[in-house]
C-alpha cells in the first residue's frame, strides 16, 4: 500500500507540472470590435464576459481582447441586456469575431454620462457583474469537500481541479479590477476638472499639469470628512502650484482669474 500511495503521487506532480502547458494549447485569444446595430459605428463601454468569470470591456474604438478557454463560452452585455452566449470552440481561431448588438447609435450619447451620473453607473456596473462581486473562493473548497472520503488518487478529477483553480485566479483578478476601475471613476467624479477650475481659475495647459501631478488617490479622498475640507485642499495646493508654475513659466499665466477661496 505505501508503493502504491507513492505512485498515485508521483503521477499525481506530472500530471500537475504538464497541465500548465496543456492549458496554454487549450486556450484561445478572442478579439474583435463591437458594432451598434447599423454595423457602422463602433461602441465603447460594452461589457464582455466569459461564463467562467472572465471579462473585459471594449477600448473607445469598440475593440476587445480576451483570452478565454475552448471549454468558455462568450457574450456582450449593454445597459444590462445580455445577448446570446457563444461557444468558444465554434469560434474560427485568428478570426476577429465582431459583433452588431441592437442599439442604434443616435441613442448611445444619452448613456455615455459616467462623469455626470457617478452613483448611477457604479450600481450599473455592480448590477452588471453581481456575480463577479459576490463570488468567494469557496467553489474549490466545495470541490474538495465532495472528493474527501473518496482517497488519495481515487475518483479525483485532476482537469476539473485545475480547471475550478484556474478560474479561480481569473475571477479574483477580474474582480480586482473592477474595483479599480470603479476606485477610478470614483476619483475622476469627485477630481473633476470643472470642479477643479471653479475652485482655482486654473486654465489650460496650467491646470492639465495639476491635474496630473496632484490627482488624489482614493484612500486620500476617503481622509476629507467634509467638502468644505476637500475644497480648501484643491485651493491650498492650487496656490503651491501657481507659485511654481510662474517661476517655471514665466511668459504664461495659470488663470484668468484669482483663485477661489472658498
Amino acid at each position: 500500500m505505501p508503493k502504491n500511495y507513492f505512485t498515485v503521487f508521483f503521477l499525481f506532480l506530472l500530471t500537475a507540472s504538464a497541465l500548465p502547458a496543456i492549458g496554454q494549447i487549450d486556450r484561445i485569444d478572442v478579439k474583435g470590435t463591437v458594432y451598434d446595430r447599423s454595423q457602422s459605428f463602433p461602441m465603447a463601454g460594452v461589457s464582455v464576459v466569459a461564463t467562467s468569470g472572465a471579462g473585459t470591456m471594449t477600448d473607445s474604438a469598440g475593440r476587445y481582447h480576451i483570452r478565454l478557454s475552448m471549454r468558455d463560452s462568450i457574450y456582450f452585455s449593454y445597459l444590462g441586456k445580455p445577448t446570446s452566449k457563444f461557444a468558444v470552440n465554434q469560434l474560427n481561431a485568428g478570426v476577429p469575431f465582431d459583433m452588431s448588438l441592437q442599439v442604434d447609435a443616435d441613442t448611445m450619447a444619452t448613456v455615455l454620462v459616467w462623469s455626470k451620473n457617478y452613483k448611477l453607473d457604479s450600481l450599473q456596473t455592480r448590477k452588471e457583474y453581481k456575480k463577479v462581486f459576490d463570488y468567494d473562493r469557496g467553489m474549490v473548497d466545495n470541490m474538495k469537500m465532495k472528493q474527501r472520503g473518496a482517497g488519495l488518487g481515487v475518483g479525483l478529477d485532476f482537469d476539473l481541479i485545475f480547471f475550478d483553480a484556474a478560474a479561480n485566479r481569473r475571477m479574483e483578478a477580474f474582480q480586482k479590477r473592477l474595483e479599480e476601475e470603479e476606485r477610478d471613476k470614483y476619483i475622476d467624479h469627485r477630481f473633476s476638472k470643472t470642479l477643479v477650475k471653479r475652485i482655482t481659475g486654473l486654465e489650460p495647459p496650467a491646470i492639465d499639469t495639476f491635474m496630473r501631478e496632484y490627482r488624489p488617490s482614493y484612500e486620500f479622498l476617503q481622509t476629507f470628512e467634509t467638502d468644505y475640507q476637500y475644497y480648501q485642499f484643491i485651493s491650498e495646493s492650487a496656490k503651491t502650484f501657481s507659485e511654481n508654475w510662474k517661476r517655471e513659466h514665466p511668459d504664461t499665466t495659470t488663470s484668468k482669474q484669482q483663485p477661489a477661496t472658498n
